[in-house]
């Protein structure tokens, strides 16, 4: 299976983003693989307390406050 991966702006305040840096280059791993990594566990966090977010790829990118 192809992962599409979508390119975001993402505004950080300077101390989380400086944060960021320290703790990928203590995991061996670049920004950005280090904020995807991050949001992943998260995901995995929410889900393992509140069950699986559906996913409908036709449904993706429209507003999530909407039900």
């Amino acid at each position: 299976m192809t992962i599409r991966k979508v390119q975001t702006g993402l505004r950080l305040e300077e101390c989380i983003l400086y944060k960021a840096h320290y703790i990928a280059r203590r995991e061996k791993r670049s920004l950005n693989a280090q904020l995807e990594y991050a949001v992943q566990k998260c995901v995995e966090d929410y889900e393992a307390v509140n069950g699986p977010i559906p996913f409908d790829e036709s449904e993706a990118w429209a507003s999530p406050h909407k039900q």
